[in-house]
């Protein structure tokens, strides 16, 4: 059921997903990036040696031409669809990105698409493998939040999912809903999307337009399917989002100061 007030998506494809969205978009530093890169780099031509290696032992008395033809269109396969194929069923992670905590997402943090990630791929042929990564090295030093010219082309970037020793930033109750807040069921709230929820309250001001509507109206989907009653009618699912975390921190401030006294909790 929709989340009340809100109106359908029209037909856009997913950016909210339980494992996808990166609201927080905190790029990736050079030094990670350049080890995931390594990383990839290495199981990339580890595949493109043992490929050729392969059909080189099949097409033995084959015609030499044909044999380098083939090896030629398997390793151009391997360049472009090693990282398309893993960036895109992972939502943005390749081997080296899952390894170093990295994944690559669009610039509104929506999970990477298949043309996006087939746009870096094509593009890293050039950029990292025909040029030596030089091009690649010099755009993403000169580009505050590190983008290659295949992040460019296909509006993404690169951001660290370990962000770790964050600040404490509290998210305050909407007046007019604290009544209402009071009373709803949050028990049954997944903490994962909790979660999502919080980094889309925190982070709304740095969103699009387009993401906070998008954005918004799933999480709140997800979070209305777990809490009750539906608030006020009205409620911008940012407002609603906000109520439900300040009213879950209280109630879990409440219940650990109840342990601490001593005291049964509720």
């Amino acid at each position: 059921m929709a989340y009340p007030g809100t109106g359908p998506t029209h037909g856009q494809s997913s950016l909210v997903t339980g494992d996808a969205v990166v609201l927080d978009l905190r790029p990736a530093g050079f030094a990670t990036r350049m080890a995931a890169l390594f990383v990839d780099i290495g199981l990339q031509v580890a595949a493109v040696i043992g490929v050729n290696v392969l059909v080189g032992r099949i097409a033995e008395g084959v015609d030499p031409a044909a044999t380098a033809a083939v090896q030629l269109g398997l390793t151009v396969l391997i360049l472009v669809g090693y990282p398309t194929a893993f960036e895109t069923s992972t939502r943005g992670r390749s081997p080296g990105k899952m390894a170093l905590g990295l994944r690559v997402v669009g610039t509104d943090g929506s999970p990477v698409r298949f043309r996006q990630a087939l746009a870096r791929a094509l593009t890293a042929v050039v950029e990292i493998w025909t040029l030596f990564g030089v091009v690649a090295l010099v755009v993403s030093l000169t580009n505050r939040d590190g983008r290659r010219v295949g992040d460019f082309l296909a509006g993404t970037m690169v951001v660290s999912e370990r962000t770790g020793g964050r600040r404490d930033e509290t998210i305050l109750m909407p007046p007019r809903l604290a009544v209402w807040a009071s009373t709803a069921q949050l028990a049954g709230l997944p903490s994962e999307t909790a979660a999502m929820a919080r980094q889309y309250v925190l982070r709304y001001g740095e969103l699009t337009e387009q993401a906070r509507y998008e954005m918004g109206v799933r999480i709140a989907d997800m979070v209305a399917a777990s809490v009750g009653p539906p608030p006020p009618p009205g409620t911008a699912p940012p407002e609603y989002l906000a109520a439900v975390l300040a009213e879950r921190r209280r109630r879990e401030e409440e219940r650990l100061a109840a342990r601490q006294a001593g005291r049964p909790t509720g």
